[in-house]
């Protein structure tokens, strides 16, 4: 089985942008990492102001397509989806595209 990597790209008002990185790093990361199928998760920012891109990517790292079935119907998931809709209820943040790729391979130096 292949590992595989799951991509969420978010758009936060700039007016709500510092709440959304301390939302996202203190209380929703942790939630999720609550899954013992989540083996990590990494994030970044956008380097170039004014792309069309979004700002913000979040990579959510699973040993299996097992493991990503499991976790988007997993208690864990349901409690941090319900949790965002609390936390965010006014709007100010936006999940463009989210998707799973199976992981080719991986090179480091």
């Amino acid at each position: 089985m292949s590992k595989v990597i799951f991509i969420v790209a978010t758009q936060p008002q700039p007016e709500v942008e510092q709440k959304f990185n301390k939302w996202y790093n203190e209380i929703h990361i942790p939630m999720l990492l609550k899954f013992k199928g989540l083996k990590g998760v990494k994030r970044g920012k956008l380097m170039s102001a004014g792309s069309e891109a979004p700002a913000y990517l979040a990579l959510y790292e699973f040993d299996n397509t097992a493991d990503v079935a499991a976790f988007n119907k997993s208690a864990e998931m349901k409690a941090a989806v319900d949790e965002m809709k609390t936390s965010w209820k006014d709007g100010g943040v936006q999940t463009k595209w989210a998707v799973p790729y199976e992981l080719l391979g991986e090179w480091h130096k």
